[in-house]
């Protein structure tokens, strides 16, 4: 099964000259589940051909704002609402998350009580799954379409499904601890208040459910369900 990753940003080249850039950290995360990938940077509008160009389409994360004015967000959001009446099934993550419910009649916004990052705790269908964050922005209305799947006291909306059309989370699965660390140091200082980076930084390498979440979103794929 061919998956399309449509980037939506880039990581710091500090971090891709080690980790590779997020196309490459997803295609870390989902290796063995039988799916190949190609990358398409939307970002700098490159987009496919059409929705059907792939057998699925994974949305990557971004330092930019589904709300901002850049060129790549309409296109993107069309190419989100046609894939979606094609049946083409959707995996969005953080900045992909957020972009399918805005694109679906969602709102996002910059959160008023601030930045999640790193090693965060969700109530998932009722059990404790803990995954890396890294984001201010979040979705505060969802589409009527979806279904809340994980929320927590700070994150109502933490990952939604859509049917079998679309399952998107707001945490990084594809994030490690090197991933964390790198960022608290490079985009964390002056944007994330210290004491956030310093907890950050005091969770680092406890355990996460990056591989619960890669089978999820692999199930998801090819089976379009998540348990």
């Amino acid at each position: 099964m061919k998956i399309g990753i449509l980037q939506t940003g880039h990581a710091p080249d500090e971090i891709q000259a080690t980790l590779g850039d997020y196309d490459t950290m997803f295609g870390r995360l989902l290796a063995d589940n039988g799916l190949t990938f190609e990358a398409y940077s939307v970002v700098d509008m490159v987009f496919p051909e059409g929705v059907t160009s792939c057998d699925g389409w994974l949305i990557t994360g971004s330092k930019h704002g589904t709300y901002e004015d850049h060129a790549f967000i309409p296109p993107l959001e069309a190419f989100i609402r046609a894939a979606f009446a094609a049946d083409v099934p959707l995996v969005g993550i953080c900045f992909g998350h957020q972009i399918i419910a805005q694109a679906l009649g969602g709102k996002v916004e910059k959160f008023k009580d601030g930045w999640a990052v790193g090693r965060t705790t969700y109530d998932w269908q009722g059990e404790d799954v803990v995954l890396n964050a890294w984001h201010q922005d979040q979705v505060v209305t969802r589409p009527a379409s979806a279904d809340v799947v994980a929320c927590n006291n700070f994150c109502e909306n933490a990952a939604l499904l859509y049917g079998r059309n679309a399952f998107t989370v707001q945490a990084h699965p594809e994030f490690g601890d090197q991933m964390i660390d790198s960022l608290t140091k490079l985009r964390g200082p002056g944007v994330v208040p210290d004491p956030i980076l310093a907890e950050a930084q005091a969770n680092l390498g406890k355990t996460n459910a990056n591989q619960k979440l890669a089978l999820q979103i692999a199930r998801f794929f090819q089976e379009r369900r998540i348990a």
